[in-house]
């Protein structure tokens, strides 16, 4: 039997479609913890919002469906790459986006790097990100340790909290918001009396909160994140913490985290989050819907999810392929604009833009559901977060 040209090529394309890691379409994989101590700071409402952005966008790009697939990454970095490894290996993922756990976060990174796959951090926080483990296809969406130090280190030592102990979550994330804060907090007068690290998903912080009741120290820094953070506050209560005079940082925090506490008990909180639901018409509409579909108001992860997930279609459509070097470098040419914030990105993959210092009302100052900030202040994009030069990444240099 005689075989065309045309049938050959035809029967070759056909194989090499059906081939595992060259599926049709653009397909994003959304990683994240969605059972353990992040699950609320990040999880499903993640996915919720990438699918938000999907249907905002329209539901294809070039002519190709977007399709979204999740997994649960359970904090643990062998669990993670595993995952990532099939989706890029197996299922054609093109790009992998949230990855809340730093020590997750920078795994993944590292494989991105080898397949020469995007990945777009939003929930994870260690500033290395876009520091000395930067990678040409890496971005860093929603904040860092960097920029958290700035916003909530910088403020409270200003206003006279120049002594601090810090409660650290013992892996990647806490050690840099534990190192960026102490800098800032150095770099302003202040001085670091102690530090005492904790497991992450701890129950008991007991004998932490008393080696930080006993150092005296006048700000008591709230190195870690989730339930972690809740947990910690409830049990500070118990022992009389800040009734001793002592005040509580909670560097990482989010409306999340406010919402499982309560304002009964979180009120008096100085925090900063890059995005707020009531900021602004734009911030209101996204949250209003979202919370038509999760019943919660977003916080920075959930909207930062968002943005990333359209600004990568975005970058897609305005690069005419998936080609993972055509759209890194269109995601760092396009502005951001949307419902999560506007900013530039950087040679180094951060994304750039404004955060906000807010302390957390009283109940009688709450005029309604999820009303839950007052403004303190705005930390400007080019404060919070070092310049690309100066950011320790080897790609700038």
């Amino acid at each position: 039997m005689k075989f065309s040209s045309w049938s050959i090529a035809f029967a070759a394309c056909a194989a090499l479609s059906a081939t595992p890691g060259y599926a049709q379409g653009v397909k994003i994989g959304i990683l994240n913890d969605q059972s353990g101590v992040y699950a609320d700071y990040g999880g499903k409402w993640s996915l919720e919002a990438a699918r938000m952005a999907v249907e905002d966008f329209g539901g294809e790009v070039l002519g190709q469906k977007i399709e979204i697939v999740t997994a649960d990454h359970q904090n643990k970095p062998d669990i993670g790459v595993s995952i990532a490894r099939k989706w890029y290996d197996v299922d054609g993922v093109d790009m992998i986006t949230e990855l809340t756990t730093s020590s997750v976060a920078l795994a993944v990174q590292e494989l991105s790097r080898e397949k020469k796959k995007i990945d777009i951090v939003v929930g994870a926080a260690t500033s290395r990100i876009t520091g000395d483990a930067c990678q040409p296809y890496g971005f860093h969406w929603a904040f860092d340790t960097h920029a958290l130090a700035v916003g909530t280190g910088g403020a409270l030592v200003k206003s006279g909290g120049d002594s601090w102990y810090f409660m650290t979550a013992d892996y990647a994330f806490g050690y840099a918001l534990e190192k960026d804060t102490s800098e800032v907090v150095q770099a302003n007068g202040g001085k670091v009396l102690g530090a005492v690290r904790h497991p992450l998903n701890s129950s008991d912080f007991s004998s932490f909160l008393l080696q930080a009741q006993s150092s005296k120290a006048k700000v008591v820094g709230l190195a870690n994140a989730g339930l972690d953070t809740t947990n910690s506050i409830k049990q500070a209560a118990e022992f009389g913490i800040v009734a001793g005079g002592q005040k509580l940082a909670g560097l990482l925090m989010t409306i999340a985290e406010v919402h499982g506490l309560g304002l009964q008990a979180a009120q008096g909180l100085v925090l900063t989050e890059a995005y707020y639901w009531d900021r602004d018409d734009k911030s209101r509409a996204f949250a209003e819907k979202f919370f038509k579909r999760t019943g919660r108001m977003p916080n920075m992860i959930h909207a930062g999810t968002y943005s990333s997930t359209l600004s990568y279609l975005k970058a897609v459509k305005a690069a005419g392929t998936k080609d993972t070097e055509a759209v890194a470098a269109k995601i760092k040419e396009l502005p951001v604009d949307d419902a999560f914030a506007s900013g530039k990105v950087l040679a180094n993959g951060r994304f750039v833009h404004d955060l906000y210092l807010f302390e957390v009302k009283k109940p009688s100052e709450s005029k309604k559901p999820w009303d839950y900030y007052k403004l303190l202040a705005t930390v400007p994009g080019d404060s919070a977060f070092p310049t690309a030069a100066a950011s320790g990444c080897p790609l700038t240099k």
